[in-house]
């Protein structure tokens, strides 16, 4: 932000900051789209072989321009409901009516490609135009690109956040202490109940197994506690969070060398589900701080920078979200986690859902964006756990601790796999 002359972000966002989530969302996608070798402008003395197989992107004005019918074209924009029932195409030059029962009435999933495809998502729409309608053949997303690309086209850019101005991807000393350090793990962990004695007794067996060989960090997501309401909400998570520390401080190989991060759950005390959302409040966390020193309470999403590894957790029930709001589901593959990381990936973004959904502060939307496309992605769910790997990005969800029989996944940086 320092490059730019933009006022520093504010909760109380100004009608321009919401204008300007929507559009730095799209110019990202087009710049990304632009860069894909199918849409790439062919040279002068092309082939002309070559010119055949290339697509052109529109924008809505174009469209709306038209007085005559406009055969096949593909069109970058978001999809919106203006009307009940009726969906639009909106990109910053216009907004023009879809008309999808070709692209739906087909029951093959051929014409939506691969992927969930909400409200307030962006797509590549292809189809014609005739009489102030755009008729979709079919659905696409913006095509996904490797960091190593993005990188390649912006040099050493930290996109990333972090103190350092240029991205540390780059730099052979720590690219070495990664590959030395072949001891280090990270545990996930998530909805984490500390109010329930099990929880506890499983905590208890974890760190006694981990004790002879501590890990580098654990990672604890929220909800804090399986009855998050209630007046003494607060005074119980203070408790519960003195048995954690009462029980880490059992084990001092681990008290000492391993460090705890705490990210907030959706449900626990804080101003609401609007995201990012700040940490735990201090007078919750303090008497734990004391306890085990080496803990980080942070804010959700964050992001980790392990060595050159960058590495974002969120903690959010997004699949459910993500399935409700859908245009249309995917009926024939059914493999939901592929759907999911393949829509967040291309998206470049953590909800790319309408803000009555998943509501955002306006003008810190830019801290939910995934792009360049990180090392790692943890997305804390209660879904059921599972591992993708999509554009050389690993998806983890280590699954809901007490819902999933007590599952969590563990992560080493060192060879990038990841065991349950």
């Amino acid at each position: 932000l320092s490059m730019t002359d933009f006022p520093l972000p504010n909760l109380f966002g100004t009608a321009r900051d919401k204008a300007e989530l929507f559009r730095e969302r799209y110019s990202i996608l087009q710049q990304r789209t632009h860069r894909h070798e199918l849409f790439t402008p062919s040279g002068v003395v092309a082939h002309p072989d070559d010119s055949r197989s290339k697509f052109q992107l529109k924008t809505i004005e174009t469209l709306l321009g038209n007085t005559a019918k406009v055969g096949e074209v593909i069109v970058l924009g978001m999809i919106t409901q203006l009307k009940e029932g009726k969906f639009f195409l909106e990109d910053p030059t216009g907004v023009v009516q879809l008309d999808l029962s070709q692209a739906i009435s087909f029951f093959c999933d051929a014409r939506f490609h691969s992927g969930l495809y909400t409200e307030s998502c962006f797509v590549l729409a292809e189809g014609w135009y005739e009489d102030e309608v755009f008729h979709v053949n079919a659905f696409g997303f913006p095509p996904t690109e490797p960091s190593a690309t993005t990188r390649a086209f912006y040099g050493n850019v930290n996109f990333f956040g972090g103190p350092s101005s240029a991205s540390v991807k780059a730099s052979a000393k720590l690219k070495q202490l990664e590959d030395e350090n072949q001891d280090a793990m990270f545990v996930f962990l998530s909805d984490v109940w500390l109010d329930q004695a099990e929880v506890l007794e499983k905590l208890h067996t974890m760190f006694s197994g981990y004790s002879p060989a501590p890990p580098t960090c654990f990672f604890f997501c929220g909800n804090f506690s399986s009855a998050p309401y209630g007046k003494n909400q607060i005074q119980s998570l203070k408790g519960s969070l003195k048995a954690l520390a009462d029980i880490i401080c059992e084990y001092p190989s681990i008290h000492q060398s391993s460090r705890f991060v705490f990210v907030p759950g959706p449900e626990d005390p804080g101003p609401g589900s609007i995201l990012p959302r700040p940490p735990l409040a201090e007078n919750i966390t303090q008497e734990f701080r004391q306890l085990v020193p080496f803990s980080v309470f942070t804010t959700n999403p964050c992001r980790i920078q392990y060595c050159t590894q960058e590495i974002i957790l969120f903690r959010e029930d997004l699949v459910n979200k993500m399935c409700r709001n859908c245009v249309r589901f995917p009926s024939s593959n059914m493999d939901i986690p592929s759907h999911f990381v393949k829509t967040i990936l291309s998206q470049g973004h953590l909800t790319p859902l309408p803000l009555y959904v998943s509501p955002v502060y306006w003008a810190y939307d830019y801290a939910l964006r995934v792009y360049p496309v990180p090392d790692m992605l943890v997305v804390a769910d209660k879904y059921d756990p599972f591992t993708v790997t999509n554009t050389d990005c690993l998806c983890i969800n280590p699954g809901s601790f007490p819902r999933s029989g007590f599952s969590f996944k563990v992560f080493y940086p060192s060879n990038k796999t990841v065991e349950d």
